[in-house]
C-alpha cells in the first residue's frame, strides 16, 4: 500500500500544482499570459470541472484594458459571482464602469454580470443598470437588459411594477432579437398584463418569422394564449356547417342559397386573427422541432378545423428526427388523433413500427394507429397487428392486443374477427401475451356475454397451464359472472382451485372466494361444502383483505341469527348487471392541457403552467391593437409627396403642375416629372413639330389622326383597348377638332379627355392603365424618330430612372401642357400609379 499513497496523494498535488501555474499566469504582467490561462480556465469550467478556487485572481484581471480578457473574464464571472458574492461585490464599481464602455459586448456582459449576483442590497444598482440598458442603442445590450428583468424580478418580486415599466418600453423595440427576449420576460413577470401586447400586436406578427427560433417558441406560446382572450371561436362556424351540410340534400336551390348566405353571416374571422395564422404557417417550414411544434399547437387551438390539417405533414416530418423529439411528437399527435382522425389518416404508414424504435416509440405508434382505425383500414391493420403480438418485446406485444381489443370495441364489423384471433394467441408460449389476452377477451365478452359460452369453456380448460395472476384471476371471474351458463364447469373449477388456494396470489385468492359465494347462491347443492371450505381457508388467511372478505362474504350469504336484513340482497349484490368496461385511450383526457407543454407530457399540472382561456363569446374591441401613427404617417406622405413631385403618374391627375408646365419654357427639363405616358400624350401635343407616338390619351390622338390620317396604323392598333362609352366621347372631341387649327389640337384634346374623365372616375382610370399600357410597348419602337426630331438643344434628365429603375431612358419631345379641369382634380386627387404597375403592363 506504500506505493499507492504517493501515487494518490502525487494526483491530487498535481492538480493543485496546476492551478498555481493558473494563478501565476493570471498575476503576469503580460496579456497573453493571462489570455492563455482564462482560455483554460474557461475550458476547465465547459468540461463541468470545478475552477471555484481560482475565483480571487480572476476577479484582480477584471478591470483589464484587454478586450478579449475581459470577456473571458466576465463569462468565469457569471459562472461563479452567485457562489463567490463578497468578492464579487468588491467588484461593482468595475462593472458599473464597464456599463458605460463603448464596446457592446462588455456592456452586455457587466450587465449579466451584475444580475448574476443575487445580493438583496444590490437590487437599486441592477434595477438602474437595466433601465439604462433598456435605452442602449445596441439591441444586444437591450436584449440582456430582457434577461437581466427576470433575474432581478426572481430576486425582489416587490420591484415587480418598475420592471413592467422597462417591459413595457422594450415591447415597443423593433429589433428582432429583443422580440423573444423580452417577451420571455413578460411571461415571467407579468403574464395577465395582455394589455401590454395590444399595441405590439401586429409588430410581433410581423417580426416573428425574422427573430431567432428561441424566442419565436415563446413568442408563439404567448400569442396563443392572447389570441384565446380577443378573438371569437373559429369552430362554431365549422359546426353549423355540417348541419347545414347535413340537411340540404332535398332543399330547393332557392332555400339552399339563403341557408348558405346565413352559414356566411355567421363568422367572420378578424383581420387580426387571420394576420397570426398567416404569419406562423412559414414556420411550419423550420428546421427547429420546438418551432414547428409550437406552431402546430398554436394551429390546433386557434385556427378553424379546416385548416388544422396543415400542420400534420411537418409533424410527420419530424418523426425523422432523434426519439426524444419523436416522443413529444407523438404524444401530441395521438392526442390530436383522437379528436380529428382524418388530419393524420393519409400518413397511416408513416406510425408503422420499426424494430430499431425503442419501447416508448412503439407504444406511442401504436396508440395513433388504434385511434385511426376505421372500417376502411382495419383490415390491414388487423394484419400489421398480427406482426407486433410475434415481437420479441413482450411488453410491446401486450400493448398490441390491448390495441386489437380496443379496434374491436370501437368496430363492430371486425369484432368477432378480433375475438378469434385472441382465442388463438391463448395457446400461445408466452405467458404475457397469453394472459393480456385473457383480460382483453373478458372485456370484449362482457358487452355480449351470450353469444360466447364456448369461449368460456376454452379459457376454463386453460386454468391449469396459465400461471400469470391477472389472467387467471380473470379467468376466474369470467366464470363466476356467467357461472348459469357453464353449470357443469364451473363447481369443477371451484374444487380445483380449492385444492391450490393457499398457494395462490391474493389477486387469484379473492377472486376464488367471489366465485364461491356465487355458486352457492346459485348451486347451493354441488358447492355449499366447497365454498364453506374455501371461506374457513380464507378466514385464517395471512392477508387482512383475506380475511375480511371471507368473513364478509359468509356472513351475507350463509343465514345465521346475527345476519342482518342484508342477507336478503346477497342475490342482487353478487350477482347484479355490470356494465361493459369501456376500452378507452389514455390520451383522451390530455386535450385539456394546451399542446406541446410539459403538462400535457406528464398528464398533471406542472408549477408555472398557465391555463388557456376559453374563447369569448363576444370580441373585445379590436381597435385597442390599432397603433397611433398619425404623426409618422404625416412625415412619410411629406417625404413620398416631394419624390411624387418628380414623378410621372402625378402630373397627369395634378391642375397645378400643368399649369406650371405651360409657363414653362420648352427648353426646360420637364421630363423629369413625366412617365413613358405622359411622355408620348406630350409627344402627340406637339405633333405640328413631330408625329409623336400613342399616349395615355391615345384615344383623342385616334380622332386626331382621323382628320389628319397622318398615324393611321399606330391609332388602329390602340382602339380596341377603349370602351364603347369612350369611343362616344372621343366622337365629340373629333368634330371640335377639326374645326380648331392644327396648333390648339392638344389643348382641345386634353380638354375633352379631362370632362370626360371628370363624368366617371373608373374611365379616367381605364384610360391612364390602357395608355400605360400601349407607352410602355410603342417606347422602344419611337426611340429613333423621336431622336431626330428633337431639338439638338433640348437636355433631358430622368429622374424616373434612378428612382424606379426603369430600364428604358428614351428621351422624348417636349410637349404644350394641358390644363386639367378642377372637378377632375377634385376626384382624382391623391391617386398615383406606381411604377411597377408601367412595367407590368409593358410585358
Amino acid at each position: 500500500m506504500s506505493p499507492a499513497a504517493p501515487a494518490a496523494f502525487g494526483l491530487f498535488s498535481s492538480d493543485t500544482k496546476k492551478n498555481e501555474d493558473l494563478k501565476q499566469m493570471l498575476e503576469s504582467s503580460k496579456d497573453s499570459a493571462k489570455l492563455d490561462a482564462m482560455k483554460r480556465i474557461v475550458g476547465m469550467i465547459a468540461k463541468g470541472k470545478n475552477a471555484s478556487e481560482l475565483f480571487p485572481a480572476v476577479v484582480k484581471n477584471v478591470a483589464s484594458k484587454n478586450i478579449e480578457i475581459k470577456k473571458l473574464v466576465y463569462v468565469y464571472l457569471m459562472r461563479y459571482a452567485e457562489e463567490q458574492q463578497d468578492l464579487a461585490l468588491l467588484s461593482i464599481s468595475t462593472f458599473q464602469r464597464a456599463l458605460k464602455d463603448p464596446n457592446q459586448l462588455i456592456r452586455a456582459s457587466a450587465l449579466r454580470v451584475l444580475s448574476s449576483i443575487r445580493v438583496p442590497i444590490i437590487v437599486p444598482i441592477m434595477m438602474l443598470a437595466i433601465k439604462e440598458a433598456s435605452s442602449d442603442l445596441s439591441p444586444y445590450v437591450r436584449k440582456n437588459a430582457a434577461h437581466a428583468i427576470q433575474k432581478l424580478y426572481s430576486l425582489d418580486p416587490e420591484q415587480k411594477e418598475m420592471l413592467i415599466e422597462v417591459i413595457e418600453k422594450l415591447l415597443k423595440d423593433r429589433s428582432t432579437l429583443v422580440a423573444g427576449s423580452v417577451v420571455m420576460a413578460f411571461e415571467e413577470v407579468c403574464p395577465d398584463r395582455i394589455d401590454l401586447i395590444h399595441k405590439n400586436y401586429r409588430k410581433l406578427c410581423n417580426l416573428l418569422v425574422d427573430v431567432e427560433e428561441w424566442g419565436q417558441v415563446v413568442i408563439i406560446h404567448m400569442l396563443t394564449r392572447y389570441a384565446r382572450t380577443q378573438f371569437v371561436s373559429p369552430w362554431k362556424d365549422d359546426e353549423v356547417m355540417e348541419e347545414y351540410s347535413e340537411n340540404n340534400f332535398y332543399e330547393s336551390d332557392e332555400d339552399q342559397k339563403e341557408k348558405d348566405r346565413k352559414v356566411k353571416n355567421t363568422y367572420t374571422m378578424d383581420p387580426d386573427h387571420r394576420l397570426l395564422l398567416r404569419n406562423t404557417k412559414p414556420l411550419l417550414q423550420s428546421r427547429n422541432a420546438a418551432v414547428v411544434m409550437a406552431v402546430a399547437q398554436l394551429y390546433w387551438h386557434l385556427a378553424p378545423k379546416s385548416e388544422a390539417g396543415i400542420v400534420s405533414k411537418s409533424l410527420v416530418r419530424l418523426l425523422r428526427s432523434n426519439r426524444e423529439v419523436q416522443y413529444i411528437v407523438l404524444q401530441n399527435i395521438a392526442t390530436m388523433s383522437i379528436q380529428r382522425k382524418g388530419m393524420f389518416e393519409p400518413y397511416l404508414k408513416s406510425f408503422y413500427v420499426r424494430s430499431t424504435d425503442p419501447t416508448m416509440i412503439k407504444t406511442l405508434k401504436l396508440e395513433i394507429l388504434t385511434n385511426l382505425a376505421n372500417e376502411a383500414n382495419i383490415s390491414t391493420l388487423l394484419r400489421e397487428f398480427q406482426t407486433y403480438v410475434k415481437s420479441q418485446d413482450k411488453h410491446f406485444a401486450a400493448a398490441t392486443i390491448q390495441a386489437i381489443g380496443r379496434c374491436a370495441t370501437n368496430i363492430t364489423e371486425v369484432t368477432d374477427t378480433c375475438l378469434n384471433g385472441l382465442v388463438c394467441l391463448l395457446s400461445n408460449r408466452d405467458e404475457i401475451v397469453v394472459a393480456e389476452s385473457v383480460v382483453v377477451i373478458k372485456k370484449l365478452l362482457q358487452t355480449q356475454p351470450a353469444h360466447h359460452g364456448e369461449i368460456i369453456k376454452h379459457m376454463s380448460k386453460l386454468l391449469d397451464n396459465i400461471t400469470v395472476p391477472v389472467a387467471r384471476a380473470s379467468i376466474l371471474w369470467l366464470i363466476g359472472e356467467y357461472c348459469e351458463r357453464v353449470p357443469k364447469i364451473a363447481p369443477d373449477v371451484l374444487r380445483k382451485t380449492a385444492k391450490s388456494f393457499t398457494n395462490e396470489d391474493d389477486l387469484v385468492k379473492l377472486q376464488i372466494l367471489n366465485l364461491g359465494a356465487k355458486l352457492y347462491l346459485t348451486n347451493s347443492k354441488q358447492t355449499k361444502l366447497l365454498t364453506q371450505y374455501v371461506l374457513n381457508l380464507g378466514k385464517y388467511d395471512q392477508s387482512y383483505d383475506i380475511r375480511d372478505r371471507a368473513r364478509f362474504i359468509r356472513q351475507l350469504i350463509v343465514p345465521n341469527e346475527k345476519s342482518g336484513a342484508l342477507s336478503k340482497y346477497a342475490k342482487k349484490i353478487f350477482l347484479a348487471q355490470k356494465p361493459a368496461p369501456l376500452l378507452e385511450s389514455p390520451f383522451k383526457d390530455r386535450d385539456h392541457f394546451q399542446l406541446g407543454t410539459l403538462s400535457h407530457t406528464l398528464n398533471s399540472r406542472a408549477t408555472g403552467y398557465l391555463e388557456l382561456s376559453d374563447w369569448p363569446e363576444v370580441a373585445p374591441d379590436p381597435s385597442v391593437r390599432n397603433v397611433d401613427i398619425a404623426e409618422s404617417a404625416k412625415e412619410w406622405t411629406g417625404i413620398l409627396g416631394k419624390t411624387k413631385k418628380e414623378k410621372p403618374t402625378e402630373k397627369f391627375y395634378s391642375e397645378s403642375e400643368e399649369e406650371e408646365d405651360e409657363s414653362a419654357s420648352t427648353n426646360t427639363s420637364e421630363s423629369e416629372s413625366s412617365s413613358e405616358s405622359e411622355k408620348e400624350d406630350k409627344e402627340e401635343g406637339s405633333s405640328d413639330e413631330s408625329s409623336g407616338s400613342s399616349s395615355s390619351s391615345e384615344e383623342s390622338s385616334d380622332s386626331e389622326s382621323d382628320s389628319k390620317g397622318s398615324t393611321a396604323k399606330k391609332t388602329s392598333r390602340a382602339a380596341d383597348e377603349s370602351d364603347s362609352e369612350d369611343i362616344k366621347k372621343k366622337t365629340k372631341g373629333i368634330s371640335k377638332k377639326r374645326s380648331t387649327s392644327s396648333s390648339s389640337d392638344t389643348d382641345s384634346t386634353s380638354s375633352e379627355e379631362s370632362s370626360s374623365d371628370s363624368k366617371s372616375e373608373s374611365d379616367s382610370k381605364s384610360d391612364s392603365e390602357s395608355g400605360k399600357s400601349r407607352s410602355a410597348t410603342s417606347s422602344k419602337k419611337e426611340e429613333k424618330p423621336v431622336q431626330d426630331r428633337k431639338a439638338p438643344n433640348k437636355q433631358d434628365v430622368f429622374l424616373l430612372d434612378l428612382d424606379d429603375f426603369c430600364p428604358v431612358t428614351t428621351p422624348v419631345a417636349v410637349p404644350t401642357a394641358a390644363v386639367l379641369s378642377p372637378s377632375l382634380t377634385a376626384d382624382l386627387e391623391g391617386l398615383s400609379l406606381s411604377s411597377s404597375s408601367v412595367i407590368d403592363f409593358s410585358i
